[in-house]
């Protein structure tokens, strides 16, 4: 089997174009492109974890736990996920070193985009594993097939998933989110409905750009501090297990799922 690690940014155009029409996709070394803000309703009651506040340029207006929430990327940012570059500043190696992924494992890669992870988890978890490529754009899930089978990768399972629920259709030893938790607009409720799939004892990982690291090169809401990641979790059924400090410009930060009481 022919593995490739870096397919061609003019073919992920060209699939982007396909899907939607022609569209011009910015790359660079900040933060991946915005899209149109998704519509979030205002606070029902008092007790939602959500107020409205300044509308950033790169936010939503709405906050959580004092962090406004970014915009999320479209599938017009593919080629960005895929760039060459990303094997340096992200270390895709040193991030599966620290998943330590077994065989039969099943795995949820939540906001997989283009599958850069996604492949390289669902070898990892080969024969009999699964890795679940979550989106809630069915464009980037559309981008994601073609992918993997260019790739020759067929372990791989795209979801259709919304902002509140990954739809995950069995119950997973581990979830993880790339550079994706702090562009979820509903993060309470999206946690919450991972945390149901997780297995008893099952990992949560987030990798996110360092907010402590005024020298990364990501636009600020695009990036997220340790604290800030933990402070987020703590009205979620989770205890936190390590955070690995070796990726050049991200933490990596596990949980794992509280036993039931």
């Amino acid at each position: 089997m022919q593995v490739l690690v870096h397919p061609n940014r003019a073919v992920l155009r060209a699939l982007c174009a396909l899907i939607v029409g022609a569209a011009v996709i910015p790359s660079g070394l900040i933060a991946a492109p915005n899209a149109a803000a998704p519509t979030v309703a205002a606070p029902a009651q008092s007790s939602s974890p959500y107020t409205k506040g300044p509308k950033t340029r790169d936010g939503i207006g709405v906050y959580y736990f004092g962090r406004e929430i970014a915009h999320y990327m479209t599938h017009h940012g593919a080629p960005w996920l895929e760039r060459g570059e990303r094997e340096i500043e992200e270390r895709p190696d040193l991030v599966m070193k620290a998943l330590a992924l077994k065989p039969g494992d099943i795995v949820a890669d939540l906001g997989c985009g283009t599958g850069y992870f996604s492949w390289r988890m669902a070898q990892a978890v080969a024969p009999a594993g699964i890795v679940y490529g979550v989106e809630i754009q069915t464009e980037m899930l559309a981008l994601l097939d073609v992918l993997m089978q260019q790739r020759g990768v067929t372990n791989v399972v795209g979801v259709l998933g919304t902002a509140e629920d990954p739809k995950l259709p069995q119950p997973v030893d581990l979830a993880i989110l790339v550079d994706v938790y702090h562009e979820c607009s509903r993060p309470a409720e999206y946690i919450a409905a991972v945390c149901r799939s997780l297995k008893p004892g099952g990992r949560l990982v987030f990798v996110e750009y360092r907010g402590e690291d005024p020298e990364v090169p990501i636009k600020p809401l695009h990036k997220m501090t340790e604290a800030q990641v933990k402070l987020e979790m703590t009205g979620q059924p989770l205890d936190y297990v390590k955070t690995v400090h070796s990726l050049p410009r991200q933490h990596l930060i596990i949980f794992k799922k509280r036993a039931a009481t």
